[in-house]
């Protein structure tokens, strides 16, 4: 079953093959994306990595959080569902 994981505070160069090739190293990686910001292309500093199962998402997460990534700390976590969003405002 697939695992989401949320990573915060990337490097604001981050991209989102290297995000995949950072997770790869610890298992196998089905899907990688930065978050980018619509306005300005840059990097929002969060993204989410898909694993291919739980214990690939459990090693990532132990041996990734708080490691650092070009000059940044990062933090990783499995991923909440996103909250329903208000469409009225």
């Amino acid at each position: 079953m697939l695992t989401k994981l949320f990573i915060g505070n990337l490097p604001y160069t981050m991209t989102s093959s290297g995000l995949r090739d950072v997770f790869a190293k610890v298992g196998e990686v089905v899907d990688a994306n930065v978050v980018m910001d619509k306005v300005t292309g840059r990097s929002r500093g969060f993204g989410f990595v898909e694993m291919k199962d739980e214990a690939g998402a459990k090693k990532a997460i132990d041996e990734l959080n708080e490691t650092e990534q070009d000059g940044r700390k990062i933090f990783v976590s499995e991923a909440r569902p996103q909250a329903p969003r208000d469409n009225d405002r």
